[in-house]
């Protein structure tokens, strides 16, 4: 018998028992299967956490159960679910699925957000974490800082490339902090090397999105073959991923050799190394931890940016209250800096809501559960892929009535203060990819350092048409591991002649 015949005889016995287990142990409900392929078909080409909200819906359940071609995937739709698994439970459910596309045909297995648990992983974890101390997080919101003055600059002489000034704040600041580097003004190399790479990233897609995870044999298809666009994609994203985990940190081990000073990360850990064990293989850790630190932190960035200047295009009414505080507290004509959050409780509102109307990780990274489990009398499959459904725990009605409508007062109490008894759970909701992003890195601080001097200098404002009509963008997200709004247009104003001025000012003194 030929290689291929037994890779089916099998697939299919491992299919055989999973539907044997099934008879034997009552599984979550959810969507009903084709034999063989079980859901593998269901899964829609975007968008599927909507699929698997809906689902859950469906069948009365806050969690449901797939079967991808004898593949156990288990999702969870509610915070409690997630709580009582992920973070209670969380020692069978530490662990990460290794899917073929992702960690072997294009290289992301090196991010130790994806690695499976183990002690690779918190090797990774701790050399990057260390570093990103209380004490320590003064010096970094410097360089962010810095580059906060230059988008501002930047939105003033050009608003219409919006989006591709959030990318450069973005990476720069991260860039500078992880690896030294200081971003040329225009073209910068290692911008569009990480550009590059992070948008083949996303173009991955989430766990079961590519057949080749579901059938393995598949990943021994000639590239040249019908139906193998997967590798010749793979190829092609996993030549641009290699050069930015190698690229940024060449440049940080020469930076740190001509003798420049180590207040960068990777300066830091270089020079911390152990004399007593493998340079090489020190170095190889500290270059994948930092890599998953700037994939974690800088695209993040810019979808949670570019969906608050969405909900303040799409809600005048919220970014005027927001305003009216700024103007209040701090005076007009003043660029608040991270020491005056405390005192704005609707502007910390408004970032809350940005990150919980269009979460820029609506899947959380998969896990991996290492034993069979028991759960409200459900049985959950040793070795199955479970799955947080972010959207869906920070769009439940139950705890956020209207739930696709953009209310930061939902934070907030009768006269106007943050309201510690509101549900939040961005923070957790968040987290549940496992906390491989340092906070001052992460989408969540940076949106809050950036989003009071947008709106301290800026009307930000639909464009209008030739009639003078403004013409409001889309909600409409793309899909992916990550999820960004569409391609929109919005006009920045700046809010008077002094703010102008002092934008350039401060850029100037620099």
């Amino acid at each position: 018998m030929d290689y291929l015949g037994i890779s089916i005889l099998l697939v299919a016995a491992l299919v055989l028992h999973y539907f044997l287990r099934k008879k034997r142990y009552r599984l979550p409900p959810g969507p009903k299967g084709l034999p063989i392929l079980g859901n593998a078909l269901d899964l829609p080409a975007k968008h599927e956490w909507l699929a698997y909200a809906k689902w859950g819906q469906e069948c009365g359940s806050d969690i449901i159960y797939l079967n991808l071609a004898g593949t156990p995937v288990v999702v969870l739709n509610s915070a409690k679910a997630a709580k009582d698994l992920l973070e209670k439970r969380s020692s069978i459910y530490s662990d990460r699925p290794v899917t073929v596309m992702a960690h072997e045909l294009i290289g992301l297995g090196r991010n130790f957000g994806l690695k499976p648990y183990g002690d690779t992983w918190r090797e990774h974890r701790r050399l990057v974490h260390q570093h990103f101390r209380p004490e320590n997080v003064p010096r970094y919101h410097e360089f962010t800082s810095k580059q906060i003055g230059r988008l501002l600059l930047h939105l003033l002489e050009d608003p219409s490339n919006f989006v591709r000034h959030l990318r450069i704040m973005a990476g720069a600041s991260i860039l500078r902090i992880c690896y030294g580097i200081d971003v040329q003004p225009d073209n910068d190399h290692y911008l569009s090397v990480a550009d590059e790479a992070i948008e083949s990233i996303a173009a991955t897609g989430n766990a079961g999105s590519y057949l080749v995870d579901s059938f393995p044999i598949l990943r021994y298809l000639p590239s040249w073959a019908p139906g193998a666009q997967f590798k010749r994609d793979a190829a092609k994203w996993k030549e641009k991923v290699d050069r930015m985990i190698a690229e940024p940190f060449d440049y940080a081990k020469r930076y740190m050799t001509e003798g420049a000073a180590t207040d960068y990360i990777a300066g830091l850990l270089l020079s911390a190394m152990d004399p007593g064990r493998d340079k090489t293989q020190q170095e190889i850790a500290i270059r994948d931890s930092l890599w998953a630190a700037y994939v974690g932190g800088a695209d993040t960035s810019v979808s949670a940016l570019a969906t608050f200047t969405l909900a303040m295009v799409l809600y005048p009414d919220v970014q005027q209250t927001a305003q009216a505080e700024l103007d209040r507290v701090l005076g007009k004509d003043t660029l608040p800096t991270i020491e005056d959050r405390d005192s704005l409780p609707y502007v910390t509102a408004v970032v809350k809501e940005t990150l919980r109307w269009h979460p820029v990780t609506p899947l959380a990274v998969p896990h991996k559960v290492t034993t069979d489990d028991e759960y409200r009398g459900y049985h959950i499959p040793a070795r199955s892929i479970v799955v947080g459904n972010v959207w869906a725990i920070l769009h439940d009605p139950d705890r956020y009535p209207n739930p696709e409508s953009f209310e930061p007062s939902r934070y907030l109490t009768s006269d106007g203060l943050l309201d510690p008894a509101a549900p939040d759970l961005t923070g957790r909701a968040l987290a549940l990819g496992g906390g491989s992003v340092p906070d001052v890195i992460s989408h969540t601080t940076q949106s809050g350092l950036v989003s009071p001097p947008f709106l301290s200098s800026f009307d930000i404002s639909p464009p209008l048409d030739e009639q003078s009509k403004p013409v409001k963008p889309s909600e409409e997200y793309t899909t992916g591991m990550l999820s960004h709004p569409v391609p929109f247009r919005a006009n920045f104003k700046a809010r008077s002649e002094n703010v102008e001025a002092l934008i350039r000012r401060i850029t100037l003194s620099e």
